[in-house]
């Protein structure tokens, strides 16, 4: 998911389309969010990254990504209701999101930003647990009172107006909440574990962003300060789980590389 001080046009795309369909969901006098509607809103996302060109149709990137891809969605597919896909975009800013509905984008940069396989697996897991706890619709139930405001907001001052924009964008910032997104680190170790990759990954990730200079970090990281204190959750999720976790090396030194193509030649969906 994006960095705050500087989002990128896919992440832009994402909470556009949420705002509209929210909005249209809010004045349609419907309170309640089922799967229907992350299918519709996954669906919506798709159309609009396309037409942007967006989203990626060839790339040897694909290649890179295919085999993680397939070992997790393994793992995550029993617990998730609709097909899971993934889609590579182009963007600038290293980046993957899970969208309503089952489609996870893992944006192009970020294969050059992590370090090594179990830190873009790690990642991908993460998105995913978003999937398997129904973030996004979870919200949308919970936020009743900021609907009603928007509503509020809507009828007097138009479905423009700032203050339905600004009632729906919290239901986005809380998407990205300190618990979420722990619980998504613990459910994406658990997931990163079952389907063969080191879970420690994403401990690498968050380690190896503070000691480096990257200015614009993955959404993953950017959501909340204190990687700390999500580190030691994880560290003590593995220790209360040594079944789990105890014969997996906490040393990165064990990594496997990942190796992305130097120049990868892409072609979009249009």
């Amino acid at each position: 998911m994006i960095v705050r001080s500087q989002p990128s046009r896919s992440r832009n795309a994402f909470v556009a389309l949420v705002v509209a369909t929210l909005a249209t969901m809010i004045l349609g006098g419907s309170a309640r969010a089922d799967t229907t509607d992350e299918q519709q809103m996954g669906a919506q996302l798709y159309s609009q990254l396309k037409a942007q060109a967006e989203i990626v149709k060839s790339s040897p990137l694909y290649d890179t990504l295919a085999p993680i891809a397939a070992s997790i969605t393994k793992v995550v597919q029993p617990g998730y209701p609709y097909p899971i896909h993934f889609y590579i975009v182009h963007e600038a800013q290293p980046n993957a999101f899970a969208a309503p509905g089952g489609n996870v984008y893992v944006v192009d940069s970020l294969f050059y930003f992590v370090h090594n396989t179990e830190e873009l697996a790690g990642t991908i897991c993460h998105e995913t647990s978003h999937l398997l706890h129904h973030d996004s619709a979870n919200l949308m139930k919970q936020d009743q009172a900021i609907r009603e405001r928007a509503v509020a907001a809507t009828v007097l001052l138009g479905a423009k107006n700032v203050l339905l924009i600004g009632a729906i964008a919290k239901l986005d910032e809380q998407h990205r909440s300190r618990g979420a997104e722990e619980q998504a680190d613990l459910t994406g170790s658990d997931t990163c574990a079952k389907a063969g990759y080191n879970p420690y990954g994403l401990v690498w990730l968050m380690t190896d962003f503070e000691k480096s200079n990257v200015q614009q970090p993955p959404e993953i990281l950017s959501d909340h300060p204190d990687d700390q204190h999500r580190i030691e959750a994880l560290e003590a999720h593995f220790k209360a789980n040594p079944a789990t976790f105890s014969k997996y090396d906490s040393s990165s030194k064990s990594a496997r590389p990942l190796n992305p193509p130097a120049n990868e030649a892409e072609d979009f969906v249009r």
